[in-house]
């Protein structure tokens, strides 16, 4: 797998933002793209065993190390009361079921995130605890299956965690009009759902510090169209910060 350019930092990326937006770094956000974080919702994209863990099939550089902020970053949206959803892969053996250009190698006997498998569950870090494991029957039926109150996974089968699945429906149910992307691989599946979520007026945050993947060229287009690039330790005092106003 060819490796990416090294992550800009939050930091960086926030400044990105505000010149492209026109505006310098001490002006406010533009109203209509700034998070909601009282309406915030958090997606975790393939934090799954087989993309992540040493000797994986389809171990994608970055992921395990990202893994620790992503879990405190699910922690802190635990805490805060707020929507957690986990976007997963799950591949059936003969490959039917996966994007055309991973058909040949599954066609050929290679098992990645198989259904039911050690290797597609979520990593530690993320799972609600060491009992809850993915029911890859629900998932794959296109259901949402509860973790624990206010927390999901969901089986996405393409790139973007909107394209045939019951996620936009999911989050204006819950009121989330923000949505909170990291995991596994910018390139692909993070990418692909932050352009789908802008595509669906939802105001969006990537977590620079907490997805793999990401380089400076992908960090400067998100911020073209609005998507502010923050750290893990930012959102998470973010939507701590405004439960505990809620609470005062």
């Amino acid at each position: 797998m060819t490796r990416t350019a090294t992550p800009p930092t939050a930091r960086s990326s926030r400044r990105s933002t505000s010149a492209r937006n026109g505006r310098g770094p001490e002006e406010p956000i533009n109203r209509h793209v700034a998070p909601d974080w009282r309406n915030a919702a958090l997606l975790t994209i393939d934090v799954q065993r087989d993309f992540a863990l040493p000797g994986a099939p389809m171990r994608v550089p970055g992921t395990a190390e990202a893994a620790p902020r992503v879990g405190r970053l699910v922690e802190a949206f635990r805490r805060a009361g707020r929507p957690v959803v986990h976007a997963v892969r799950l591949y059936l053996p003969d490959g039917s079921n996966a994007d055309l250009c991973r058909r040949g190698s599954l066609e050929r006997g290679e098992r990645i995130a198989l259904p039911g498998s050690d290797g597609a569950e979520l990593l530690d870090e993320l799972e609600p605890s060491p009992a809850t494991k993915l029911d890859p029957e629900r998932l794959l039926a296109g259901e949402l299956q509860e973790l624990r109150a206010n927390e999901w996974a969901m089986y996405k089968p393409r790139w973007g965690a909107f394209y045939q699945t019951p996620l936009e429906e999911h989050l204006r149910t819950l009121g989330a009009d923000t949505v909170v992307v990291c995991g596994c691989n910018f390139p692909n599946c993070p990418r692909a759902t932050v352009y789908e979520a802008s595509e669906r007026d939802l105001r969006v945050v990537l977590v620079a510090d907490a997805v793999s993947g990401l380089y400076e060229r992908g960090a400067e287009e998100l911020a073209n169209i609005g998507v502010g690039l923050l750290g893990s330790e930012e959102c998470a005092e973010a939507v701590l910060g405004v439960t505990a106003g809620r609470r005062a």
